[in-house]
């Protein structure tokens, strides 16, 4: 069975009026990006795109040259991420911008990132930006309509003739299994087989209501990440508010914690197995410096050779133990957290040779 790779691609690469208001004028998430600093010798920060590359994502010739890149690699399609907050949108215009263009030959799909925004990178957390709710049937209609005709594009990835969609947070959605079941009749009554409902495993904790999700996907190093044992989790937590105290009263700037070898996470992602009919998730590296400074989770960045033999494993894993061919890399361009598929000044083009490396393997 062919491998299918899916890279989570984030939007926030150009300029929305809410960001002005709430960071500064003219914020991208290349701001973030620019002012990252190293914290220990040999830090790979700040992250910097091949030849300076820091794309405006409102340019259709940025959608162009990476579904080029995608396509020269062996990537299979992105799965973007879609902020909907109950008929407020964010982000959205890269998308729109793709379905405009038909000619670019980029297959996509979409993750629903149903978080609330919140103050998350200057430690305010409490601080809500946009609230997230997800009203009734009426909301639910004017939501599947406004992504009808992203489905309906010949681009957009299907199994078995329905658009494939994640869910990031179903645990916080109350009404979950009613708005499903909404959306499955609206994609039958539109020529669909339904929705192709994807669950997003990010820890132990999974959604015990019976929703009618065909699938599920590993995120991934959240997942692996947040599946240590409790006795460590709990040390790390004690750990990081003394480190925070000890910075606070002696002025000096120490990490919250400690980082995490790239193979050590790797071996745990591996050793985690889940159940049949799961998508498998890689990763390539994670390092939030840019957001959350000395508060950030780093796993060092691999070499070309060491994520391309986690990558096979993965695969491996996912074609024969759990019996699918989707695998999906986090991620295409998360450049403020380190996880980064498109090519920078340290590692070049190496992460998308690796894939091409280990896809070619099964043709």
């Amino acid at each position: 069975m062919k491998p299918r790779i899916i890279a989570f691609y984030l939007p926030q690469f150009h300029t929305i009026p809410e960001n002005d208001e709430w960071w500064g004028k003219g914020f991208t998430e290349w701001v973030n990006v620019r002012k990252a600093k190293p914290l220990y010798s040999e830090h790979q920060q700040p992250k910097v795109p091949l030849n300076s590359n820091y794309y405006d994502l409102t340019n259709p010739e940025t959608l162009r040259w990476q579904a080029g890149l995608a396509n020269k690699y062996g990537v299979y399609g992105m799965c973007m991420y879609h902020y909907w907050f109950c008929g407020k949108m964010l982000l959205q215009k890269p998308a729109e911008l793709l379905l405009a263009n038909a000619d670019i030959p980029m297959r996509f799909c979409f993750s629903w990132a149903n978080e609330p925004w919140a103050r998350t990178w200057d430690g305010k957390n409490h601080e809500i930006l946009m609230p997230q709710s997800y009203g009734m049937e009426q909301d639910w209609k004017q939501h599947f309509d406004y992504l009808l005709p992203f489905f309906k594009d010949e681009r957009y990835i299907k199994v078995d003739g329905c658009p494939m969609f994640l869910i990031y947070k179903p645990q916080s959605i109350p009404c979950a299994k009613q708005m499903m079941d909404c959306w499955n009749e609206l994609a039958a009554g539109n020529g669909f087989n339904g929705m192709h409902f994807v669950e997003t495993l990010r820890g132990k904790q999974t959604d015990k209501r019976n929703l009618p999700f065909k699938a599920r996907v590993e995120f991934e190093p959240i997942r692996t990440n947040m599946q240590q044992p409790a006795a460590i989790l709990n040390y790390k937590r004690i750990r990081r508010r003394v480190v925070k105290l000890f910075n606070a009263v002696f002025n000096t700037s120490h990490m919250l914690n400690k980082p995490f070898r790239f193979d050590d996470v790797a071996h745990r992602s591996l050793q985690l197995q889940s159940p049949v009919g799961t998508y498998g998730g890689a990763f390539v590296g994670w390092d939030n410096t840019a957001r959350r400074g000395l508060a950030s989770t780093i796993v060092e960045p691999p070499a070309k050779q060491q994520f391309e033999t986690y990558l096979r494993a993965k695969v491996k894993q996912t074609t024969c133990t759990y019996k699918t061919n989707y695998v999906f890399i986090n991620a295409w361009n998360e450049w403020a957290e380190g996880a980064t598929l498109e090519p920078d000044e340290t590692h070049g083009y190496g992460y998308l040779e690796a894939i091409d490396n280990v896809v070619n393997e099964y043709k």
